[in-house]
């Protein structure tokens, strides 16, 4: 568990319940570059672990998350195929706080307001820990990916292109 002095969020909270190791982590928020590679940019990482969690709606399915790299797009037709779809669509910005209870730029996988399956690129078995956003713009929590994938029962699988 963190020991860190930061002020803790529902995301840390439940890690905390769950007796998962992890550390907040704060930075520079900049309004205009709301970027996860912006975010790897502050914290002085590689971009391939800091991760941005994408929300999703399937033509067949409810909604979903998808965790991806900070520098990665998502291959719309490999979420679809790993969700069950046909197809699949980012939903529109003014859905994410009403659906997960957070904002762009502040969406942690972790603690969301409405229950959805997780799936995660499977280029997070690459590394050993791994960046999410702790719920709030400013604020990103490190943690070992298998507490992750444990603490969300997610899915890892190819989500974005080699």
């Amino acid at each position: 568990m963190s020991s860190d002095k930061l002020a803790k969020t529902n995301a840390a909270r439940l890690l905390d319940r769950a007796k998962v190791r992890y550390d907040l982590v704060s930075y520079t928020v900049d309004p205009d570059d709301l970027s996860a590679t912006h975010v790897a940019e502050q914290l002085g990482e590689a971009v391939e672990s800091v991760f941005k969690t994408l929300i999703l709606k399937g033509d067949r399915s409810d909604y979903f998350a998808c965790l991806i790299p900070a520098h990665k797009e998502i291959d719309l037709k490999k979420a679809a195929k790993a969700t069950g779809n046909k197809s699949c669509a980012l939903i529109p910005q003014k859905e994410l706080l009403p659906l997960t209870g957070y904002i762009r730029g502040g969406c942690s996988p972790l603690g969301m307001k409405r229950r959805m399956n997780i799936y995660i690129d499977s280029s997070v078995l690459e590394q050993e820990r791994i960046y999410i956003s702790a719920g709030v713009r400013g604020m990103q929590i490190l943690l070992a990916p298998q507490d992750l994938v444990a603490c969300c029962n997610a899915q890892i699988t190819s989500l974005v292109e080699p």
